[in-house]
Formats: C-alpha cells, sequence, structure tokens
C-alpha cells in the first residue's frame, strides 16, 4: 500500500498543478465582451416638459446595457393625462414604455393595455406604500411610481400664522378675518370639495364596472352625517376670512397680499414662495369642526405611473426601461430637473427633498390622502351642490334635499 501511495502522489500533484494553471488562465473567456445580434426598437412617450431629462436617462440606459442589444429608443412627446385616449386609438403600435396619470390605470388594465409587474416585491419595497396603492388594483401591481406630487396641502404665510394656528381651518379663518385678509380654497372643483368628506366615514368612490361610482354622502345614518358636513359647509362659506376661487384667483390673492393661506398644489409652490420670500410656509392641511369634533381634512393624491405596453414586441427590455426610468437615482434627477416630488421612498427622504417646504408638506398629506379612482359622474353634480351653497340657497330646510341630488348625480349609471 505504501508502494502504490508513492507511486501516484507525484502524478497526482501533477494534475492538481495543471487543473491549478488552467484555472489561473481563463483570459480567452473573461476577455470576451457582451455581444448581442438582437435588435431592440422601443418607444418612449413622456410629457413635453420630460424631454431633456428622459432623454438623458435614455442615453444612460443605453449605456448601461451597451453591447447586450442593438437600442434603438424613441421619445414621443405625449401628455400624461390624456395618454390612455391616444393608446387606445392602436393599442399594438403604442409606445412600449408610457408615463400617465394614475387615475388611468382601471381604463388601461381593463382594455389588456397593462400586464402585472413582474419584479413587484421589490418595486412595493423601494416605493411610498401610497403610490404603489395607486398603481394596484386589487393588490396587483400594474405599473411603477414615478412621481407622487399631484395632490393638495396648505400653503400659508408665516408673517401671520405659527404652526399652532395652522392645525385648525377655524384659527386660519380667524386669524384671516383679523387682518382683513382670506384663506382660499376651490369648492368650484370637486377634487378639493373631497377634503371635506373624506375622513368622516361617508364613502365615494368607483363600482367594479369601472364607469359608475358609489357614494354615502347624503347618509342619515352613522356618526357623521351627511348633513353634518353640510352645514359645517355652510359655517366656512360665511366666515369673513373665506374665499373659494380658483386656481388663478389663489395666485392673484398671493401676489396682491389679499390671500395668506390657501389650499393648492406643488405646481404654485415657486410663485408662492417668490411672493412671501422667507414666510412661506407650507403644511399637511389643518383638521375642520364637524359633528362637535375636529376632523383630519383629506385629499386625493395622484401620482405619475410609468406602463409597459402588453403588446410590446420587445416586453422585457421594455420592462427594464420602466425599472430603470424609475430608480432610485433617475427620481432623484427627476427631483433636481424638474422639481416633482420622488414616489422612491429613499429619493423622498433624501436631503434635497426633505428641503423642499412643499413636498414635505405633499408627504406629510399623503397620510391622508385617497388615490382618485372616480367614474365621470363625480364632478358635475358635486359642483352643481357647492355652487347653490356658495350663493346662499342652501339652508336647513332643503340642505338634505340637495345633498340626496346631489349623490344621485354621482352615482347615475
Amino acid at each position: 500500500m505504501k508502494r502504490k501511495i508513492y507511486i501516484w502522489f507525484p502524478v497526482l500533484l501533477l494534475i492538481v498543478a495543471l487543473s491549478g494553471c488552467q484555472r489561473k488562465n481563463p483570459e480567452p473567456v473573461e476577455k470576451e465582451q457582451p455581444t448581442s445580434s438582437e435588435s431592440v426598437d422601443l418607444t418612449v412617450w413622456g410629457a413635453k416638459e420630460d424631454e431633456e431629462l428622459l432623454r438623458e436617462i435614455i442615453d444612460n440606459f443605453q449605456e448601461e446595457y451597451r453591447g447586450q442589444a442593438d437600442f434603438t429608443i424613441t421619445y414621443q412627446e405625449q401628455s400624461e393625462s390624456n395618454c390612455t385616449n391616444a393608446l387606445m386609438g392602436d393599442l399594438e403600435n403604442g409606445a412600449d414604455v408610457f408615463a400617465f396619470a394614475d387615475d388611468q390605470l382601471n381604463t388601461l388594465v381593463a382594455a389588456g393595455a397593462l400586464e402585472p409587474v413582474e419584479n413587484a416585491e421589490s418595486a412595493k419595497k423601494a416605493n411610498l406604500p401610497e403610490s404603489i396603492q395607486a398603481a394596484s388594483i386589487n393588490d396587483t401591481l400594474y405599473a411603477l411610481p414615478l412621481t407622487a406630487d399631484n395632490g393638495y396641502f396648505l400653503y400659508y404665510n408665516k408673517r401671520y400664522f405659527s404652526e399652532k394656528n395652522i392645525a385648525s381651518l377655524e384659527k386660519i379663518l380667524n386669524v384671516a378675518k383679523k387682518h382683513n385678509k382670506k384663506f382660499s380654497m376651490e369648492w368650484s372643483s370637486a377634487w378639493y370639495v373631497y377634503s371635506l368628506f373624506g375622513n368622516t366615514g361617508l364613502t365615494v368612490g368607483l363600482n367594479d364596472d369601472g364607469i359608475t361610482n358609489y357614494c354615502t354622502w347624503n347618509s342619515t345614518d352613522g356618526d357623521i352625517k351627511g348633513i353634518d358636513v353640510a352645514h359645517a359647509m355652510l359655517d366656512i362659506a360665511s366666515h369673513p376670512g373665506f374665499v373659494s376661487t380658483d386656481d388663478t384667483g389663489f395666485v392673484k390673492g398671493v401676489e396682491d397680499k389679499s390671500i395668506i393661506a390657501g389650499v393648492s398644489g406643488i405646481w404654485n409652490a415657486v410663485t408662492v414662495e417668490k411672493a412671501w420670500g422667507n414666510n412661506f410656509g407650507a403644511a399637511k392641511l389643518p383638521s375642520y369642526t364637524c359633528a362637535g369634533r375636529q376632523i383630519q381634512m383629506a385629499s386625493f393624491s395622484g401620482y405619475k405611473l410609468i406602463g409597459v405596453n402588453a403588446y410590446s414586441k420587445h416586453k422585457e427590455w421594455a420592462a427594464r426601461l420602466a425599472e430603470y426610468i424609475t430608480n432610485e437615482e433617475n427620481q432623484k434627477l427627476r427631483f433636481l430637473l424638474r422639481g416633482q416630488s420622488p414616489a422612491n421612498t429613499n429619493a423622498a427622504a433624501s436631503k434635497e427633498v426633505q428641503n423642499s417646504p412643499a413636498i414635505t408638506a405633499l408627504l406629510e398629506q399623503s397620510e391622508f390622502s385617497t388615490p382618485q379612482r372616480i367614474g365621470g359622474n363625480f364632478w358635475d353634480p358635486v359642483t352643481a351642490f357647492t355652487t347653490e351653497l356658495l350663493a346662499g340657497n342652501l339652508s336647513e330646510n332643503n340642505l338634505q334635499e340637495q345633498l340626496d341630488t346631489m349623490v344621485e348625480g354621482i352615482t347615475a349609471p
């Protein structure tokens, strides 16, 4: 036995040595560059204002994956608000990757334009829960969150308000009255009126058919009834410190100093800050008095999403590009170049974003916000109701009747 070991041992050493040399010298394999003859043609739709940003992101994407495919990526201008209409015109030949407003999600899914996101779990971990909710139907993720900034919050002038007295709408109105100024909110828009009903237990939303609405804003049951909210609205509307005005009126009032606080969105941040300078302030919406208690004002939230066309000829690469456009670094870049609030959790927590009062206020309000999932019959009946209320045509005698009429219009087939 010992002789056999002695005879074969040098042979074993030689084999090991040779195999070790082979492992140390795999240069022909390592030096080979990844190549592909695959031609990948993708079309990306984005807002006109995003062209410079998207072109930069697309260039970086092609550099990142250089050698893995022969890319031809075309950017085309397309408004997010009209994306669905444009896509439905020729879905099979539409954009491979597109930006759209989250209230179009139901329509796109119903049309078969979107399929569930493959890497859903990683997307859920990376983004704000509210943005994931906005991109999902029945807990299934169909698109990737891009921004979290289409909502509203409170602007206030620090010359008149402390952080304590912006917590209550009644205090805000009283301060405005004291200085012969106004707090503004647009009640001609149902989008803003939702804030008074949203946290009361009264509900409104889209039915399973994706077209019609359900609504309990006229409910006569529960701790807070529809008529309780209507009474609160009458009290607010009659307050000398209140004015209902649209976006143009809000900006004008800020600039001429007649408005010292108001509800609006991030799109007015630059104008308001320019007018108020160091006194510029922003916060979540206040509470208001309803049925003898303080109710935190709610809001509709809005998100921009990135979708991948289910009919894309290069679906895997389209999905990879969508993930790249919405990743943490590119959402930070979007904030720096476009001032848009990130949906990505880490990007939203960055120092640059946290130093923006308007975005911080929007993120604080997101806790009390709901994605806008509303059918088309919602808007006009609410506007008709508030028009009568602001005109002084509603009273105790006809308040419930008018609430019933409003809800009948909202829920009409």
